[in-house]
């Protein structure tokens, strides 16, 4: 039977979100319901808030979460009732042209599930990404449920869900980050730092990460930046390139969004390096007007970042398996644990730089 439970909801733009009861239905043919245990507070639920994303209010928001598997629909094999999971707002369709050329990796079908949560007068809500964990429980596609270890800490590894895989990925998986290479990290915030560490596990020799707030590099530090440059003092572009023997970094990760630190960016970059954006920037922004011959002239790549171009079911896993050996700090990135009553203010201290994760616990 359809169950009530508490959720946070943003019901209109700007306005502060409530703790209202919400109705999650059975779920249906491909459909899981997970009794969540941990869900972080990410920018992308102030941004649904504000109306940054579309106007499809009301809105179910939280979507960095674990949990454990409540129940499932006809036809699902990739998880059952119990599991302790992570849930990923990337449910791959196996069939599209990536599918098919086996690089699910970029699939260009995901999908979330079919039946719709709503609050108890029957109006639809919108899940942010198609999860909506906020909530002592919500409805998702069977394969946004990432089977990982059950002995992991919730409230760690549910950030693996967005910023932290975003992250990681854009340095493992979008700029190829490898061994001995120098690394710049354009952007601090949880993503930003996330990228380092991701460089770290790579094998980077040189990681520098570039911030404006002291607060933010001494994290990063923490997390394995080998060097720091305060933007709101230095020169970023010319510090780069003095701290890599003049000729910049191998690979450059933007993960602020903006085009002043685009462009940043790209002149930071050695000859034939890489440059990853992986910072969201809003509709209205365009790249700065660099000269093509200096794009020619430079070689190399100009990545985008989506996601960290992370395939759930293979990347979550291992990443989870490090967490567990020590050898990746996830919770370096949790800097508080709160209630759900606690989201708004949970969005003040996000938006001061306070905290680089708080984090629901349900």
């Amino acid at each position: 039977m359809p169950q009530t439970v508490k959720a946070v909801v943003a019901r209109s733009k700007g306005a502060p979100v409530t703790v209202e009861d919400i109705v999650v239905p059975d779920p249906g043919p491909g459909e899981a319901v997970v009794a969540v245990q941990a869900c972080g507070v990410c920018h992308t639920d102030l941004h649904y808030r504000e109306g940054g994303i579309n106007d499809e209010f009301p809105f179910l928001l939280g979507h960095e979460a674990a949990g454990v598997v409540e129940s499932v629909g006809e036809g699902v094999t990739e998880v059952a009732p119990g599991d302790f999971v992570v849930l990923n707002w990337r449910a791959v369709c196996g069939d599209c042209r990536a599918c098919r050329r086996g690089r699910p990796q970029y699939c260009f079908a995901t999908f979330n599930a079919e039946q719709k949560m709503t609050l108890v007068d029957g109006t639809e809500l919108s899940p942010a990404l198609g999860i909506g964990a906020f909530a002592e429980k919500t409805l998702v596609a069977a394969g946004q449920c990432t089977k990982v270890d059950p002995e992991a800490d919730p409230a760690a590894v549910g950030l693996l869900g967005c910023g932290v895989m975003a992250g990681i990925g854009a340095a493992i998986n979008t700029g190829g980050v490898g061994r001995g290479d120098s690394v710049a990290v354009i952007g601090c915030g949880g993503v930003g730092i996330a990228a380092v560490a991701g460089a770290r596990l790579a094998g980077a020799a040189k990681i520098i990460a570039v911030d404006l707030d002291p607060r933010k590099l001494e994290q990063a530090k923490a997390l394995g930046a080998t060097h720091v440059v305060d933007a709101s003092k230095d020169d970023v572009v010319e510090t780069i390139q003095e701290l890599t023997d003049t000729f910049g970094a191998d690979v450059v990760i933007e993960a602020v969004g903006r085009p002043e630190t685009w462009e940043q960016a790209f002149y930071a970059r050695d000859l034939a390096g890489t440059v990853v954006l992986v910072g969201v920037p809003t509709p209205d922004m365009k790249i700065p007007e660099v000269p093509l011959i200096d794009v020619f002239g430079r070689g190399g790549s100009l990545k985008s970042s989506w996601y960290g171009d992370c395939l759930p079911s293979r990347d979550f896993p291992m990443l989870v398996d490090l967490y567990r050996q020590g050898r990746l700090d996830l919770d370096a990135f949790v800097t508080e644990r709160i209630g759900i009553d606690d989201v708004e203010a949970a969005f003040d201290k996000m938006h001061r730089g306070d905290v680089l994760r708080s984090v629901v616990m349900i």
